[in-house]
């Protein structure tokens, strides 16, 4: 990875442009995966890079779903892989999920990549979708490829920097699906369950310690987090923010400040 010093005022969103090139460097990560995270560092922009209110309460109502799910999975693909290995390794775990890789641009050599940085933060951690025997219906691609006693079987997926036509597909299978995704207008954000619109590089930690507190939320409290849950509110609200902050920035005349 080039060096950047961390006195650098774009710091972090330098630092993971690096992990993502850093892990097209290690085969894991598509070209492809380049493009898709600049758009998303455009959307983070929008939002002011920070975790919103409607992303915590998404995250809040994602969790809660988790905890009463039966057969809960987590799907990763190079992206993630790249950018939140161990993240995805301890939400996991917390969570009690399955991990399951799934790409695209599927390649046996990338799937190998994958599960090699998976396994640095724990050698004995199951990785499914190595060998996948399934296919989703109605999807021809590679990502249509599942495992029997992963995705195919679960009740509830984490799908994060998703494509929206497996979104939409595992949803009409009957699966509650999540996904994390700083594009609100995507198809993925529009056809989810819950849409967490944040960057994974704080989603999955901010996931992480709220799971800590609501493991111990009675089944009734959970179900009613869930129940009371409004993605449609959510995305609207994103937009909303996006709407009011740009107004400001614009007001406020930000072409003349130093930083925002």
């Amino acid at each position: 990875m080039v060096k950047i010093p961390k006195s650098h005022p774009r710091y972090w969103s330098l630092y993971y442009r690096e992990k993502i090139i850093e892990g097209m460097e290690k085969g894991m990560t598509a070209k492809a995966g380049l493009i898709a995270h600049g758009r998303g560092e455009a959307f983070d922009y929008l939002i002011g890079e920070k975790t919103i209110e409607p992303a915590e309460r998404a995250m809040r109502a994602a969790v809660a779903k988790f905890l009463l799910a039966k057969w809960p999975v987590i799907s990763v693909n190079g992206n993630v892989a790249a950018l939140v290995p161990k993240e995805t390794v301890e939400l996991a775990k917390t969570l009690n999920a399955k991990l399951e890789i799934n790409l695209f641009y599927r390649t046996e050599e990338r799937v190998r990549a994958i599960a090699d940085e998976l396994r640095k933060y724990d050698p004995d951690i199951e990785i499914l979708g190595i060998n996948p025997t399934r296919r989703i219906p109605g999807l021809e691609h590679e990502r249509g490829k599942v495992e029997e006693e992963g995705m195919w079987k679960a009740d509830v997926v984490l799908v994060p920097l998703e494509d929206g036509d497996r979104t939409e597909a595992l949803v009409r299978m009957g699966k509650f699906v999540i996904t994390v995704d700083l594009n609100p207008l995507s198809r993925s954000a529009r056809m989810a369950n819950i849409t967490i619109v944040d960057n994974i590089v704080r989603a999955y930690p901010r996931m992480v310690g709220l799971t800590d507190e609501m493991r111990k939320l009675p089944r009734e409290k959970l179900e009613e987090i869930v129940r009371s849950y409004d993605n449609g509110k959510t995305l609207s609200d994103v937009l909303l923010h996006i709407r009011n902050r740009l107004t400001d920035l614009a007001e406020r005349r930000i072409w003349e400040e130093k930083k925002f």
